[in-house]
């Protein structure tokens, strides 16, 4: 928790009262200590309302039932402010690394990431969609797995998260991972050349042939969980969309060749621009040396 919310503060570089400020932990305990039920009836009366509501509903129903069942539960529910939708601005990031401190923990924990400006309909998308499955979004078969995973047994969990917005050209790229605190050196050395291979090399036709099955699938596979889609849709429509949107990308994804894949991860993905946090009883369990 510690690793996450300081990383997340250092992506999120916002002034203390705005809207998208990420508060220390202690700060959050504060705020909730200090705020009051008259202040939570005033904001709920003020800002609460279905005036700008998007619903999707998946299942077995009758579609004329369940319109008629939310015009009858929300359509009188009025917000008493206008909707005004919160403007995400991009933030460059520098290479940095922290070391926190927790003491009597079996396991430590590695978070790293770098902002990237970037919207979800921008061309190089697919391509960068493409390229983290390979770095790290594939579950057992993907670069960071099996270097720090399968080849050097150094990580319980790693992973790697492209994370963009559909509606501000801002996003970022992160990287997880769980060890044992006196592999810390290991860790660290590890996801710093992998992604350097990847900057200064790239990927090869194998992997990217690979990855498109598997990335494919997977998307296919979650539009199965209901939960899962039902969120898409709502997604979509907020963002002005259709399903003709996933369609599209897919086949973009589809169609990418090699070039396209190491050219997106070159220009967006740079290891020397990496925000790396790392937490753990580091004190008790010196790091065991990488080999030279």
């Amino acid at each position: 928790m510690l690793a996450g919310f300081s990383l997340a503060r250092k992506l999120q570089l916002r002034p203390k009262g705005h809207i998208l400020y990420v508060s220390t932990s202690d700060e959050s305990v504060a705020e909730s200590n200090a705020t009051m039920l008259d202040q939570v009836k005033a904001f709920h009366q003020e800002f609460y309302g279905a005036s700008s509501a998007d619903i999707a509903v998946i299942g077995d129903f009758d579609a004329a039932q369940v319109s008629s069942a939310l015009s009858r539960d929300f359509g009188d529910w009025k917000n008493a402010q206008p909707y005004a939708r919160i403007v995400r601005i991009f933030t460059p990031t520098d290479s940095s690394l922290e070391s926190i401190e927790t003491p009597d923990k079996a396991n430590a924990a590695f978070f790293a990431g770098e902002n990237i400006a970037l919207r979800d309909d921008d061309p190089d998308y697919p391509a960068l969609a493409l390229g983290n499955f390979i770095i790290g979004g594939g579950a057992l078969n993907s670069r960071l797995v099996t270097r720090l995973r399968q080849k050097e047994g150094i990580s319980y969990f790693v992973t790697a998260q492209l994370q963009v917005q559909s509606l501000d050209r801002t996003g970022s790229f992160l990287t997880i991972a769980i060890y044992a605190p006196q592999n810390v050196e290991r860790l660290l050395t590890g996801v710093r050349e992998e992604l350097a291979r990847v900057h200064n090399e790239g990927f090869t036709k194998e992997e990217v042939d690979a990855a498109k099955t598997g990335y494919l699938q997977a998307r296919s596979q979650g539009r199965a969980n209901d939960n899962e889609l039902v969120g898409t849709l709502v997604a979509r429509r907020f963002a002005g969309r259709t399903m003709a949107y996933d369609a599209d990308f897919e086949s973009k994804v589809q169609a990418l060749t090699l070039d396209q894949v190491n050219a997106a991860v070159k220009k967006y993905l740079d290891p020397a621009k990496l925000v790396m946090v790392r937490a753990g009883d580091f004190a008790k369990h010196p790091p065991v040396k990488t080999t030279p």
